[in-house]
Protein backbone atom coordinates (compact mmCIF):
# COMPACT_ATOMS: atom_id res chain seq x y z
CA UNK A 1 0.00 0.00 0.00
CA UNK A 2 2.84 2.37 0.87
CA UNK A 3 4.48 1.42 -2.38
CA UNK A 4 1.23 2.21 -4.24
CA UNK A 5 0.99 5.65 -2.54
CA UNK A 6 4.65 6.33 -3.28
CA UNK A 7 4.12 5.37 -6.93
CA UNK A 8 1.02 7.58 -7.22
CA UNK A 9 2.82 10.54 -5.58
CA UNK A 10 5.78 10.00 -7.89
CA UNK A 11 3.53 10.01 -10.96
CA UNK A 12 1.70 13.16 -9.75
CA UNK A 13 5.02 14.87 -9.06
CA UNK A 14 6.41 13.89 -12.47
CA UNK A 15 3.28 15.09 -14.28
CA UNK A 16 3.24 18.33 -12.29
CA UNK A 17 6.93 18.96 -12.89
CA UNK A 18 6.80 18.19 -16.61
CA UNK A 19 3.71 20.33 -17.15
CA UNK A 20 5.26 23.44 -15.62
CA UNK A 21 5.65 26.08 -18.27
CA UNK A 22 8.73 28.10 -18.78
CA UNK A 23 8.26 31.73 -19.66
CA UNK A 24 6.72 32.23 -23.06
CA UNK A 25 9.43 32.20 -25.69
CA UNK A 26 10.65 35.60 -26.75
CA UNK A 27 9.88 36.32 -30.37
CA UNK A 28 12.96 37.92 -31.87
CA UNK A 29 12.52 41.29 -33.52
CA UNK A 30 13.50 40.91 -37.13
CA UNK A 31 14.93 44.14 -38.49
CA UNK A 32 13.30 45.57 -41.57
CA UNK A 33 15.70 44.51 -44.31
CA UNK A 34 16.79 46.86 -47.05
CA UNK A 35 14.94 46.47 -50.31
CA UNK A 36 16.48 44.74 -53.33
CA UNK A 37 16.25 47.22 -56.18
CA UNK A 38 17.36 46.24 -59.67
CA UNK A 39 15.60 49.02 -61.59
CA UNK A 40 14.95 52.69 -60.90
CA UNK A 41 12.94 54.81 -63.33
CA UNK A 42 12.50 58.53 -62.68
CA UNK A 43 9.95 59.82 -65.19
CA UNK A 44 9.87 63.58 -65.73
CA UNK A 45 6.92 65.19 -67.53
CA UNK A 46 6.96 68.85 -68.54
CA UNK A 47 3.99 70.41 -66.71
CA UNK A 48 3.18 72.75 -69.65
CA UNK A 49 3.89 70.31 -72.50
CA UNK A 50 2.90 66.73 -71.68
CA UNK A 51 4.61 65.47 -74.86
CA UNK A 52 7.99 66.42 -73.28
CA UNK A 53 8.70 63.29 -71.23
CA UNK A 54 12.15 62.18 -70.10
CA UNK A 55 12.85 58.96 -68.19
CA UNK A 56 16.09 58.58 -66.27
CA UNK A 57 16.65 54.86 -65.85
CA UNK A 58 18.95 52.46 -64.02
CA UNK A 59 19.06 48.68 -64.45
CA UNK A 60 21.34 46.21 -62.68
CA UNK A 61 19.74 42.77 -62.79
CA UNK A 62 22.76 40.85 -61.44
CA UNK A 63 23.57 43.19 -58.55
CA UNK A 64 26.89 44.54 -57.35
CA UNK A 65 30.03 43.02 -58.79
CA UNK A 66 28.47 41.56 -61.91
CA UNK A 67 27.87 43.20 -65.24
CA UNK A 68 27.98 46.99 -65.11
CA UNK A 69 24.56 48.60 -64.68
CA UNK A 70 22.82 50.33 -67.57
CA UNK A 71 22.26 54.00 -66.74
CA UNK A 72 20.34 56.30 -69.06
CA UNK A 73 20.48 60.02 -68.36
CA UNK A 74 18.42 62.65 -70.07
CA UNK A 75 18.13 65.87 -72.01
CA UNK A 76 15.89 68.41 -70.30
CA UNK A 77 14.64 71.74 -71.57
CA UNK A 78 15.86 74.92 -69.89
CA UNK A 79 13.62 76.96 -67.58
CA UNK A 80 10.95 74.25 -67.28
CA UNK A 81 9.18 72.56 -64.38
CA UNK A 82 8.89 68.79 -64.69
CA UNK A 83 6.57 66.61 -62.61
CA UNK A 84 8.62 63.64 -61.44
CA UNK A 85 7.49 60.16 -60.46
CA UNK A 86 9.68 57.37 -59.16
CA UNK A 87 9.33 53.66 -59.93
CA UNK A 88 11.51 51.00 -58.30
CA UNK A 89 11.50 47.32 -59.18
CA UNK A 90 13.14 44.09 -58.10
CA UNK A 91 13.52 42.17 -61.37
CA UNK A 92 16.20 39.78 -60.12
CA UNK A 93 13.70 36.99 -60.94
CA UNK A 94 12.27 37.95 -64.36
CA UNK A 95 9.32 35.62 -63.85
CA UNK A 96 8.32 37.42 -60.64
CA UNK A 97 9.05 41.17 -60.89
CA UNK A 98 8.26 42.95 -57.62
CA UNK A 99 7.12 46.58 -57.51
CA UNK A 100 9.29 47.94 -54.68
CA UNK A 101 7.60 51.35 -55.06
CA UNK A 102 4.53 49.96 -53.27
CA UNK A 103 6.66 48.68 -50.38
CA UNK A 104 8.33 52.07 -50.00
CA UNK A 105 4.93 53.76 -49.94
CA UNK A 106 3.66 51.28 -47.33
CA UNK A 107 6.78 51.90 -45.20
CA UNK A 108 6.84 55.65 -45.91
CA UNK A 109 8.18 56.62 -42.47
CA UNK A 110 11.23 54.38 -43.09
CA UNK A 111 12.25 55.85 -46.47
CA UNK A 112 13.32 59.11 -48.07
CA UNK A 113 14.82 60.01 -51.43
CA UNK A 114 17.54 62.64 -51.66
CA UNK A 115 18.48 64.54 -54.80
CA UNK A 116 21.97 65.98 -55.28
CA UNK A 117 22.82 67.88 -58.44
CA UNK A 118 25.84 69.46 -60.07
CA UNK A 119 23.67 71.10 -62.76
CA UNK A 120 23.47 74.84 -62.17
CA UNK A 121 19.92 76.00 -61.46
CA UNK A 122 18.41 72.51 -61.26
CA UNK A 123 16.32 71.92 -58.14
CA UNK A 124 14.07 69.11 -56.92
CA UNK A 125 11.19 69.65 -54.50
CA UNK A 126 9.06 67.02 -52.79
CA UNK A 127 5.35 66.62 -53.61
CA UNK A 128 4.66 63.84 -51.13
CA UNK A 129 5.09 63.14 -47.44
CA UNK A 130 4.86 60.27 -45.00
CA UNK A 131 2.16 59.91 -42.35
CA UNK A 132 4.12 62.24 -40.05
CA UNK A 133 4.48 64.99 -42.67
CA UNK A 134 8.12 64.27 -43.60
CA UNK A 135 9.16 64.13 -47.29
CA UNK A 136 9.41 60.84 -49.21
CA UNK A 137 10.35 61.72 -52.82
CA UNK A 138 8.28 59.29 -54.89
CA UNK A 139 6.52 62.36 -56.32
CA UNK A 140 8.52 65.53 -57.01
CA UNK A 141 8.89 68.65 -59.11
CA UNK A 142 12.20 69.12 -60.91
CA UNK A 143 12.91 72.67 -62.07
CA UNK A 144 15.61 73.47 -64.61
CA UNK A 145 17.51 76.72 -64.97
CA UNK A 146 19.68 77.82 -67.86
CA UNK A 147 21.41 75.42 -70.26
CA UNK A 148 24.21 73.33 -68.78
CA UNK A 149 25.41 69.83 -68.05
CA UNK A 150 26.18 67.83 -64.94
CA UNK A 151 24.77 65.02 -62.84
CA UNK A 152 21.70 64.30 -60.79
CA UNK A 153 22.32 61.79 -58.02
CA UNK A 154 19.29 60.04 -56.56
CA UNK A 155 19.74 58.36 -53.19
CA UNK A 156 17.12 56.29 -51.37
CA UNK A 157 17.75 56.03 -47.63
CA UNK A 158 16.26 53.28 -45.48
CA UNK A 159 15.39 54.29 -41.91
CA UNK A 160 16.79 57.83 -42.10
CA UNK A 161 16.35 60.19 -39.19
CA UNK A 162 13.18 62.18 -39.83
CA UNK A 163 12.97 65.11 -39.80
CA UNK A 164 16.53 65.69 -41.02
CA UNK A 165 18.69 68.43 -42.50
CA UNK A 166 17.67 67.56 -46.08
CA UNK A 167 20.96 65.88 -46.95
CA UNK A 168 21.59 62.17 -47.38
CA UNK A 169 24.69 62.40 -45.19
CA UNK A 170 22.84 64.24 -42.44
CA UNK A 171 19.88 61.83 -42.48
CA UNK A 172 21.80 58.71 -41.53
CA UNK A 173 20.15 55.37 -42.22
CA UNK A 174 21.25 52.85 -44.82
CA UNK A 175 21.45 53.50 -48.55
CA UNK A 176 19.06 51.25 -50.49
CA UNK A 177 20.20 52.64 -53.85
CA UNK A 178 22.32 55.50 -55.16
CA UNK A 179 22.44 56.33 -58.88
CA UNK A 180 24.25 59.13 -60.71
CA UNK A 181 22.44 60.23 -63.88
CA UNK A 182 24.10 62.43 -66.54
CA UNK A 183 21.90 65.45 -67.30
CA UNK A 184 21.99 67.89 -70.19
CA UNK A 185 19.81 71.00 -69.90
CA UNK A 186 19.36 72.58 -73.34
Amino acid sequence: MKLKKLLILSIIGFVSFSSCKKDDPVTPVIPNEEEVITNLNYTLTNITDSSDVVTLSFEDLDGDGGTDPIITGGDLNASVIYSGSMELLNASDPSDVEDVTEEILEEDEDHQFFFVTTVSGLTVTYNDSDSLGNPIGLSTNLTTGLAGTGNLTIILKHEPTKPNDGTAAGAGGETDIEVVFPINVQ
